[in-house]
């Protein structure tokens, strides 16, 4: 039982990274159209839309350092998903806002996933499987692989206010 439990463990892992990062989809004339499954910040240069958005929203958005210095504390070892449709509007504004703040606390990118959907909200190989994803982005906060909370679509006060109201929980 332990060797079958290793080996699927192993090949989940060789099966994850051999993803294609920054894979994107095309339309029946083969334009690119979104990203789909993990991908980076860089894969957003692929989609005109998504790129031209960020380079705006993201000099322009001012995280409030107040609510970013009481974030420090909290985010050590914690892990971040970030489910995205290239094509949503809601995506192409809060992302970039959420990027801003990230680098405001140094959250380094391997504490943090990006995947893309295309517009069923769906990615290849169950990647999202099992989140419950009704919208997007949704951005989902994790410590020791429990879900503590997420922000779904937009926040209620700002991205860093509500983060800090889900980390602060006891």
């Amino acid at each position: 039982m332990k060797k079958l439990i290793t080996f699927t463990l192993l090949l989940f892992a060789m099966t994850a990274s051999s993803q294609e990062i920054n894979k994107t989809t095309k339309d029946e004339a083969g334009k690119v159209t979104g990203l789909i499954n993990i991908c980076n910040r860089t894969g957003f240069k692929a989609i005109p839309e998504m790129q031209n958005r960020y380079e705006v929203e993201y000099p322009a958005y001012q995280p409030d350092q107040t609510t970013i210095e009481a974030l420090q504390p909290l985010i050590k070892d914690k892990k971040i998903t970030i489910v995205i449709g290239t094509w949503c509007g809601d995506s192409q504004l809060q992302v970039p806002h959420f990027y801003k703040m990230l680098d405001a606390l140094k959250i380094q990118e391997k504490d943090v996933t990006l995947i893309c959907v295309d517009r069923s909200k769906k990615a290849e190989n169950g990647l999202i499987d099992g989140m419950n994803i009704t919208n997007v982005p949704t951005f989902i906060f994790n410590a020791n692989g429990k879900e503590l909370g997420r922000i779904t679509e937009s926040p209620r006060e700002s991205l860093e206010k509500d983060m800090l109201s889900i980390f602060a929980k006891k």
